[in-house]
């Protein structure tokens, strides 16, 4: 198949597609033994022989993407040490190795993504990319104004504050009240922490969105591709 150079180094997770193109045009990639600075070269990635910096550049597999439906009694890692299950023993009929996208902690359930595309995994953790996350979560009562200031605002949590974020009362019932969270950042049981801090502990806790992308029907436990308009959205991100 025929695809952009730049594109190919990428998905040989040589480099970013911005740092591909900067090493085609610095004369650092050669196909078929020429000197390419085009960066519309297009190369077939079975038959061409692509070198980056005098070695040679192969697509070792395809890219895969997934979204899981994370249960809660499940570790996001590739492998655990204490045998619990992993997010990959969901996944079944991949052949290619993939790993999970950030973490949700064990009791956390919802929405992770799974590939094997570092590229993209770069581009959805790192903070500066102020990615978004939506969760839901259960909390006995009802916040108050005030409450949902202080954590709109920041709060300090392991002698750092949050940046700021959003939190909306969605229904109060005989169970507990029900929030919609939004944050930009990643840091280790953040929701379930920023909300202790306010005085409202977690006691069920869902991501329903990375971005725009979202469960939709998705059941827990349950997985599937993303499709192209997904993986384009993503790394657009």
């Amino acid at each position: 198949m025929l695809i952009r150079l730049q594109k190919f180094l990428a998905e040989a997770n040589i480099a970013s597609r911005r740092k591909a193109e900067e090493l085609i045009q610095a004369g650092r990639v050669r196909v078929n033994g020429k000197t390419v600075t085009e960066l519309g070269t297009k190369v077939d990635d079975e038959k061409d022989i692509v070198e980056a910096d005098g070695k040679e550049v192969r697509i070792e597999g395809k890219l895969v993407y997934i979204m899981l439906n994370k249960p809660e009694g499940c570790v996001t890692t590739a492998h655990d040490q204490f045998n619990r299950r992993t997010v990959l023993d969901l996944v079944e009929g991949v052949s290619e190795r993939i790993y999970p996208v950030g973490r949700l902690d064990y009791d956390t359930s919802g929405l992770i993504i799974l590939t094997n595309d570092g590229d993209l995994t770069y581009r959805l953790t790192h903070p500066k990319h102020n990615v978004a996350k939506t969760y839901i979560a259960l909390v006995d009562r009802e916040p108050t104004e005030e409450e949902i200031h202080t954590f709109e605002n920041g709060v300090v949590i392991d002698g750092r504050k949050t940046a700021k974020a959003r939190l909306k009362v969605i229904k109060q019932d005989d169970v507990g009240a029900y929030l919609m969270i939004v944050i930009h950042e990643g840091r280790n049981r953040q929701v379930r922490k920023m909300c202790e801090a306010i005085g409202h502990p977690v006691r069920r806790l869902k991501r329903t969105a990375t971005g725009k992308l979202t469960l939709g029907k998705l059941k827990k436990g349950q997985w599937r591709y993303l499709t192209d308009e997904e993986i384009a959205y993503l790394k657009s991100l």
